[in-house]
């Protein structure tokens, strides 16, 4: 009997081993991805020894700038709806995070806030932009609210886009999607990082949404290959570790903002619940919050009409002064 339980094990390691060899999926080349995903209006920053961040830069060069700022594992895709409306209006900057979308990666080990804040900073003052909004979905809203912190005096507004950052209960991570349980064990990590993560993105983006109808094959699809490019799964599995500089939100933490700020919130969010955002607009004087009944965790995507009313009236309520139309300025070389 022990004989026949130990083949029985040796042949379901066998099992194991041949299905995770099958499943291995190797990196894309940034080359390929860029001729997939990059567009016109692509451009490149340099950053460090070898990094580059991908950014589109839209809009009159004149007016109110703002800068858009994905969440985790996304892209500067996710910000199309909005981008295509207010480009008429305002001078538009999305970027993708290093370790995201077109971007390389910085150091992977410091992939996190703190890289981001510092991202966001050097390319708005590489782009000679001194004051602008700044917008961030879920990890993207952390970011936000920490550069809120680091450099109020560069910010006109703050909006926060289901926003994460508040450390969640035992009931609210108990109900977080599969692919955001497996990420968080770091033996399913060290398994998944090089596997086809095909089907889990599938999972997880049809939880981001109330309309799954919105989860097409190419949607998936580019998540996936941009998961892909070189370097990026150890940046997104280094985001799911513990780390000291994650600091989470508090309303001692939130309480120095002064920034105006707009918050919005899908009321049917899966990843961040809308009692969070409820905690953002109590812990930021003066704030103010928009909920979405049957919305998701990506009101731009999901509701993008009603999200850009709310954004445009918030906008239309700040202070701007305009400067003297000119030249675009040089961007940095490729």
């Amino acid at each position: 009997m022990f004989k026949s339980l130990v083949a029985i094990i040796v042949t379901l390691a066998i099992i194991l081993a041949a299905g995770w060899f099958v499943l291995r999926r190797p990196d894309i080349a940034f080359d390929r991805l860029e001729s997939l995903y990059a567009t016109a209006e692509s451009k490149f920053m340099p950053m460090g020894e070898t990094g580059r961040i991908h950014y589109r830069d839209v809009g009159p060069r004149n007016a109110p700038v703002l800068v858009l700022v994905h969440g985790f594992s996304a892209s500067l895709h996710t910000w199309e709806p909005w981008v295509s409306d207010l480009r008429q209006d305002y001078r538009v900057v999305s970027l993708d995070l290093p370790g995201h979308g077109l971007s390389r990666c910085l150091d992977v080990a410091e992939t996190g806030v703190p890289q981001f804040v510092e991202v966001i900073d050097h390319l708005t003052t590489t782009l000679g932009i001194e004051r602008f909004t700044l917008a961030g979905s879920s990890m993207g809203g952390h970011t936000a609210w920490n550069f809120a912190l680091a450099h109020p005096e560069t910010l006109d507004g703050l909006v926060l886009v289901d926003a994460s950052g508040w450390p969640k209960s035992d009931d609210e991570a108990a109900s977080s999607p599969l692919v955001f349980k497996l990420l968080a064990n770091p033996l399913a990590r060290s398994v998944m990082k090089d596997l086809d993560m095909t089907g889990l993105i599938r999972s997880g983006l049809e939880d981001s949404f109330v309309d799954q109808s919105l989860v097409t094959d190419e949607m998936v699809q580019r998540y996936a290959a941009l998961g892909r490019a070189p370097c990026h799964r150890e940046a997104i599995l280094n985001l799911m570790t513990g780390r000291s500089d994650r600091a989470s939100a508090s309303d001692e933490r939130l309480a120095p903002i002064r920034t105006p700020t707009l918050i919005l919130q899908g009321e049917a969010d899966n990843l961040v619940p809308a009692v969070h955002g409820e905690k953002f607009n109590a812990a930021i004087a003066g704030s103010e919050l928009r909920l979405y009944a049957n919305v998701g965790h990506l009101p731009q995507e999901e509701a993008p009409d009603q999200s850009l009313a709310d954004l445009r009236a918030f906008l239309s309520g700040r202070v701007y002064v305009p400067v003297p139309a000119a030249e675009p300025a040089e961007s940095p070389a490729d």
